[in-house]
């Protein structure tokens, strides 16, 4: 898990009576209670917990000693490794939601391999580690009992197949569905929204559909105890159902505003060049632990901090930009990129039960150090906000900020303008420089060869 300040219960884990997530001295722990004592043995004895492991499909963690217990029924604590930074299922692209459900299924069926079962199907236990999803919730595995139904079927189905099938056969963006509903589409919902040929689609006719029609058939009615039974040749069968209907669901990405930015450019071969140079010498001379990339585009800079071994954030508000950083990524077998979804005006705020469930981004910050290029313009222009205020919102998430001012001669900031009234008196290099001088010390400032452009490098000013 990822280091945080302080000292408490986490509010994202309070639901499950088999333990909780608490902090102890910055660091994450987690208590298993007496009540999860004979599934936790299981789960370690039986070999279950070292199959994952040796498959990367599980965090590894460490026993502590029981005197780190914070409440009554203790029965072990331990230590997961860190998670450098904790991503939710509604800042993923497609591909990453998808590899979290295959993931998911895959450790499903190694669980029952081993007598088990997992318990939930939450894409929550999903992050991403060195690149790929992983499992982070030790707590989610009960022994398996032979003809009783999966009682996870309906959240995978509400947490992974859902949102991919609309994301597949309506609309990329439906992912932020997710952000609204924390615990899942609403299968009735999705249904409604799914077009008609689903339906010739059995997988989705089952899983969606048909699922949807049974979940409102039997709310009003009493389910015995013997309803529903399935052995586990026939658990078997929908997981390998669910697999083939997940890895068949295709995302068509054309047509988005900036998938294609780089081959419509106003950067000569020169400045792309010395602008690659500028950033990287200021990387060097600064050394930070990590970054965020905000508009990262497709990651042409991620990548400069990225093959320094410095963990780097690829931010975009284009799922599909963020989509095809991430397939070239796993083409690359970079671990050192998350791509994620982002929009800076209106980004991933606290949601959930008292709105602590869910981090805001400004809450999972700050950074070391943040690249704003070529973002500004779009900031101020695109969405009229003043200056100051986007450098009092750097200054919220950055220690060190290297960012990139395009002045109202650029091409790029004319072909902002050319639609709408030109009410941008203020947007200026001068009030630029004053206002980010409020909250950082510019420490470096370089023109791009053959352009009006310059880059900066700042620090925050400590208060």
């Amino acid at each position: 898990m990822t280091e945080m300040k302080g000292n408490g219960n986490i509010a994202s884990s309070f639901r499950d009576p088999s333990g909780f997530l608490f902090l102890r001295d910055g660091l994450i722990l987690r208590q298993i209670n007496v009540s999860y004592k004979e599934n936790y043995d299981y789960f370690i004895n039986s070999g279950l917990q070292q199959a994952l492991l040796d498959n990367k499909l599980l965090i590894p963690h460490e026993e502590l000693d029981i005197s780190y217990a914070v409440s009554e029924g203790a029965y072990k604590i331990i230590k997961p490794e860190l998670i450098p930074f904790i991503s939710y299922p509604y800042e993923w692209c497609f591909s990453q939601l998808k590899d979290a459900a295959l993931t998911t299924l895959q450790i499903q069926k190694k669980s029952l391999e081993f007598g088990m079962s997992l318990k939930d199907c939450s894409a929550y236990n999903i992050q991403f580690l060195k690149g790929r999803p992983v499992f982070i919730d030790t707590l989610s595995f009960e022994k398996y009992r032979e003809w009783q139904p999966w009682v996870a079927y309906r959240q995978f189905c509400q947490h992974f197949l859902a949102p991919l099938a609309m994301m597949s056969y309506k609309d990329i963006r439906l992912n932020q569905s997710l952000r609204v509903y924390i615990d899942g589409i609403p299968l009735d919902l999705a249904s409604k929204l799914l077009t008609f040929r689903t339906y010739f689609n059995f997988s989705l006719l089952l899983h969606i559909h048909l699922h949807a029609r049974s979940q409102k058939y039997f709310a009003a009615k009493t389910i015995t105890t013997g309803s529903h039974r399935v052995g586990r040749l026939g658990l078997l069968g929908l997981i390998d159902n669910l697999e083939s209907a997940i890895k068949k669901l295709k995302l068509e990405t054309k047509g988005t505003e900036w998938s294609s930015y780089y081959e419509d450019t106003n950067y000569s071969s020169d400045a792309f060049k010395h602008k690659k140079q500028i950033v990287a010498e200021f990387l060097d001379k600064i050394n930070p632990k990590n970054v965020w990339d905000l508009g990262a585009n497709l990651g042409m800079y991620s990548r400069i901090a990225s093959d320094r071994g410095i963990q780097t954030l690829s931010f975009d508000t284009d799922p599909a930009v963020v989509e095809k950083n991430y397939r070239e990524c796993i083409s690359r077998g970079e671990t050192n990129i998350l791509p994620l979804l982002l929009d800076l005006t209106n980004p991933s705020p606290n949601i959930g039960w008292q709105n602590q469930e869910r981090m805001s981004i400004l809450e999972r910050g700050p950074a070391d150090t943040v690249f704003a290029l070529a973002l500004i313009h779009h900031l101020a222009i695109s969405n009229n906000l003043p200056l100051n205020k986007i450098a009092d919102f750097f200054s919220r998430i950055c220690n060190w900020l290297i960012i990139e001012f395009v002045p109202k001669g650029d091409s790029r900031v004319q072909r902002l303008l050319s639609t709408r009234k030109d009410i941008f008196s203020d947007y200026t290099q001068e009030l630029f420089e004053r206002e980010f001088s409020k909250y950082f010390m510019i420490q470096n400032s370089v023109k791009i060869k053959d352009s009006e452009r310059t880059l900066y490098l700042m620090q925050r000013i400590q208060t």
